[in-house]
Formats: C-alpha cells, structure tokens, sequence
C-alpha cells in the first residue's frame, strides 16, 4: 500500500487560523503535520496545504457555496470528500470579522455532536 503524501501547510493559513481561534476554548492538535482544532474531540477546522477547511451543517455548507463561489467541499484525497467540511475560500482568509463569524457557526455544529471516545490504551 502506497502511503499517502500532502504537501506542507502553509504558515500563513496556519497563523490566521491560530489568530482568529483565540479566543474559542478548544483543543489544537497536529494531523498529518498540520494544525486542527477539536471541541468534545471533534474536528472543527483545521489547515491543509493552502487552505482552511472547516466542518459545517448542511445549512451553513450550502450557505457558504451559495455565497462564495471558491467554497467547496474538502477533499483531501482526490476522489474521498469528506462530506461535513467545506473548504473556505479565499475572501473569507483576509477578513477576520466574517472568518471567525464562519469558525463560530463551525465551532457550534461540532459542540452539538456527541462527544468521541478517547481511544483505547
């Protein structure tokens, strides 16, 4: 089996996403040698290679397409969307006010999911 290879994040995304999560009490934790924020071990949003992804409702996924015409679902692997999370375009990075209105609305989708099991030791 062939291990998969993604390119390196970028600083930039991954410095506007620390900055604009300040203030969210969550948890922040590498995969895949980027940063994602978890509430309840949840992923909520995170960086991958150029751009910030985050887990969103059905709702707001299709608020967000309909609004931005660069959002997008997220797939890391060409062909395995992961359903739940939009990438987000790029008007949103350089406007803190309207990210972090997105991270919040991302933020609350996931604090209403059941919590996950920690893993086994």
């Amino acid at each position: 089996m062939e291990k998969m290879k993604f390119g390196k994040p970028s600083p930039e995304m991954i410095k506007t996403l620390d900055a604009a999560l300040l203030s969210f009490k969550c948890d922040r934790r590498l995969m895949f040698g980027a940063p994602v924020f978890m509430i309840n071990r949840n992923m909520f949003a995170g960086v991958f290679e150029n751009s910030i992804f985050m887990r969103l409702s059905d709702k707001d996924r299709a608020d967000i397409q309909s609004k931005y015409s660069g959002a997008r679902l997220f797939e890391p692997v060409k062909g395995h969307a992961m359903k739940q999370y939009a990438v987000i375009p790029v008007e949103i990075y350089g406007n803190a006010e309207t990210l972090k209105e997105w991270l919040k609305r991302s933020y609350i989708y996931a604090s209403s999911l059941p919590p996950k099991a920690g893993k086994k030791k």
